[in-house]
């Protein structure tokens, strides 16, 4: 388990629902007869400070999310000395990837072969996720249905990628279950071609269990634990 909370910090309101969720993932996980120590916890912390990254970090946290470049890179220079893991999860411009490469250690959306050619690169490997689009609107990020395969064999062709699975967001208005049963459909289609590439990165605050419940390995939680973004601009 990548989360946990400190005996010292207990009584703080982020360590408890920090504690309310780990404790919802152990039920979810055990529901669907997994164990809870296959699931990485990525907290997501879009528009919260540095300063309660920290305090995440003091909680146990190893795994952080961002879905923005510019707040991504600043977050990660002022947190340098926390062994923490940078989860790059929001939409990517290819024009940005080569500096998201230089402080993510994973990329969770990975659409389309443009960014994989900005991605490529002789001097070392970063993870990533194939993000599936399951709806029929091509301006949501994720590759298409038809164009899962194709992209996968370029990946795998592209050097300085490793590719960990499959991403997905549960589209509104979809029963979660069903969606991220369709994610793990596309999941078994990925292992035929890279049998290493069997993770899924799917599940938020309000529908992790229903993804653990169809194999998710990477939960993307942000204000079930951080609380309500704060005001920005």
């Amino acid at each position: 388990m990548t989360i946990s909370t400190s005996p010292t910090s207990s009584s703080s309101p982020l360590a408890e629902r920090l504690q309310a969720v780990r404790a919802g993932i152990a039920d979810a996980a055990r529901a669907a007869g997994r164990s809870p120590d296959e699931m990485t916890t990525i907290v997501v912390t879009k528009f919260h400070p540095a300063s309660l990254v920290r305090e995440l970090a003091l909680l146990g946290v190893t795994d952080v999310g961002e879905n923005r470049h510019q707040e991504a890179q600043a977050k990660a220079a002022e947190l340098a000395d926390l062994d923490l893991r940078w989860h790059f999860v929001g939409q990517l411009q290819s024009k940005k990837a080569r500096q998201v490469r230089a402080y993510a250690d994973v990329i969770h959306s990975v659409d389309r072969s443009s960014l994989v050619e900005a991605l490529r690169s002789h001097d070392g490997d970063i993870d990533c996720f194939v993000q599936l689009n399951l709806t029929d609107d091509p301006a949501r990020g994720g590759v298409s249905d038809r164009d899962l395969e194709p992209l996968v064999e370029r990946i795998l062709d592209t050097p300085g990628l490793r590719m960990l699975g499959v991403m997905a967001v549960a589209p509104i208005g979809e029963e979660p279950r069903r969606a991220f049963q369709r994610v793990r459909e596309a999941s078994e289609r990925v292992r035929t071609l890279a049998p290493s590439a069997d993770k899924i990165s799917a599940g938020m605050s309000q529908d992790y269990a229903e993804a653990i419940a169809e194999g998710a390995t990477h939960l993307r939680i942000g204000t079930a634990i951080t609380g309500n973004r704060p005001p920005h601009g």
